[in-house]
């Protein structure tokens, strides 16, 4: 049978696709055909394993943890912290912000392995002897959240955003909080209550 788009179907499905594959240059399967196991990941891949130790919120924690385990999955999913949420889970939303030796991180995009050692502060770290931090506080009183699925990353941030020096204005702000999204909209309230919290602190 010639050409067209019958001769593939005369080829059949499985050595079409080695042919084609082979042909825009891509590696092939091994034995010529579609490997159905998992990938080599090579020595930091599946199985490979670190202990990791922080200093979470002022206590002393570890856990042993894949390699390539993010801080935000070992926070929420090794270490019982789920208060930092996760959002987008690619860095761009903000949920997942913490603060590793008192610098905001996307903790999404980062691999537990490399804070070992490291102090972080998560949203239930910023409470303290049973008393809200004056930016958890004032998020309440300006209301500052609608679903709240975001505010605890706005929080953190908005509070390495008043220690930075950045709250001077409201535009200031604005700019140094814009990695941070609000799906809710409640953009001018959070503003109010850094506003309000950097000129009482």
């Amino acid at each position: 049978m010639s050409g067209g788009f019958g001769g593939a179907a005369v080829m059949g499905r499985r050595r079409f696709l080695v042919v084609s594959t082979a042909a825009v240059g891509l590696p092939l399967p091994v034995s010529g055909r579609a490997s159905r196991s998992s990938p080599d990941l090579g020595p930091a891949g599946a199985g490979a394993t670190s202990t990791v130790g922080l200093t979470v919120n002022g206590e002393r924690r570890s856990a042993v943890v894949d390699n390539r385990t993010s801080l935000l999955d070992l926070l929420r999913e090794h270490l019982g912290l789920p208060g930092t949420k996760k959002g987008c889970d690619q860095g761009a939303c903000g949920a997942c912000t913490v603060l590793v030796d008192d610098r905001r991180v996307n903790s999404c995009l980062t691999f537990a392995v490399m804070h070992d050692g490291a102090r972080v502060t998560t949203i239930e770290g910023l409470v303290r002897g049973g008393r809200l931090h004056p930016l958890q506080q004032a998020f309440i009183d300006h209301d500052g959240l609608q679903c709240g699925y975001c505010t605890p990353g706005q929080i953190v941030s908005g509070v390495a955003c008043i220690a930075e020096g950045h709250a001077r204005s409201r535009e200031e702000i604005r700019e140094w909080m814009s990695g941070n999204l609000c799906r809710c909209g409640a953009y001018t309230n959070i503003v109010t209550a850094i506003e309000q919290t950097a000129k009482e602190a």
